[in-house]
């Protein structure tokens, strides 16, 4: 018995490293803690700052002064370019808005992560990644989740919040394919770069949704609060967390490292809970473990593939 225990666990940490390194792990783990907890900086900042102008605002700093400092990736100037639209206006600019009273934090947290499936689709559909059938459960769960979530929708969750948070996800997850495809290795340059094509489609949006009078007074009135939230995003948020997981996707196929922000609105619900007293009511909890529940099968599954004694799970992993 204590032989079989320990080939099992030699087994199964020699075959680790090849589905994803601890180094990996704990850097997507940061990335998350960021990302979950921001949500309570951004509903704060709003406050204060129009939500076109902040997203304008937070890659205005993600550009510069970096662009001086850090060269332009190898990589043409349409991945950059889709990149920034999508991740910017898509993904940031839409999301700003619904959490302007359209959604809660701790929701836009969670539904935002349908992300996953956005990226994992547009992994099988351009580079062949084939789906197997605990990501097909993983779907239903998630999507029964989301139908909870608008069958009890209330200021907590407007319709119009949430599909905005859902057509962000989908960026998000076309960004990610699209930093994939593009090849890059040096992904803080990417991402660097990526906002100056970030920033005309936001400012655009601003001028003509928000207007030129909204724009100045906010700036002008603006405390040390938002311009910390600012600086968060840009630095925090957008140069790290967005380097890495570029990064993290340019070394690992999308279904590995994608699966890893089902974490993300755990931080989220707790912080907007903790910090800004948002309800948590039986509802919001059910979609929050059916959400992170598929999320988590995405993960769990092929690491469970991988132990010994379970041949007849290989080839939902292989």
């Amino acid at each position: 018995m204590v032989l079989r225990a320990r080939g099992r666990y030699s087994c199964l940490m020699n075959a680790a490293p090849t589905h994803l390194p601890l180094r990996h792990v704990l850097l997507a783990l940061a990335v998350v803690v960021v990302w979950g907890t921001n949500f309570v900086v951004i509903r704060l900042a709003l406050d204060e700052l129009p939500p076109l102008l902040f997203a304008t605002l937070r890659f205005c700093f993600a550009l510069l002064p970096a662009a001086f400092f850090i060269r332009r990736p190898q990589v043409s100037w349409m991945s950059l370019a889709a990149y920034g639209v999508l991740i910017g206006f898509g993904q940031f600019g839409l999301l700003y808005i619904a959490m302007n009273g359209f959604i809660s934090p701790g929701l836009a947290s969670l539904v935002v992560q349908s992300q996953v499936f956005f990226t994992i689709g547009l992994a099988m559909v351009f580079s062949g990644e084939r789906v197997r059938p605990f990501q097909i459960i993983a779907l239903v769960m998630a999507t029964v989740g989301i139908g909870i979530i608008i069958e009890h929708g209330d200021s907590s969750a407007t319709p119009l919040g949430l599909g905005l948070v859902l057509i962000a996800a989908a960026s998000w997850g076309a960004g990610n394919h699209i930093a994939k495809a593009s090849g890059a290795t040096n992904m803080l340059g990417f991402v660097v770069w990526a906002s100056l094509f970030s920033i005309p489609p936001l400012l655009i949006g601003s001028l003509v949704m928000e207007g030129w009078p909204a724009i100045t007074g906010a700036i002008a009135q603006a405390g040390p609060e938002a311009w910390a939230a600012v600086l968060w995003q840009s630095v925090g948020n957008t140069m790290f967390g967005y380097a890495a997981w570029g990064w993290l996707l340019a070394r690992h196929p999308a279904a590995a490292i994608t699966p890893m922000a089902m974490l993300v609105p755990v931080f989220g619900m707790s912080a907007s809970a903790l910090l800004l007293g948002e309800a948590l009511p039986v509802w919001k909890l059910a979609a929050a473990a059916l959400v992170i529940g598929g999320l988590a099968l995405n993960v769990l599954w092929p690491l469970a593939a991988r132990l010994p004694g379970y041949p007849w799970r290989r080839g939902a992993a292989s």
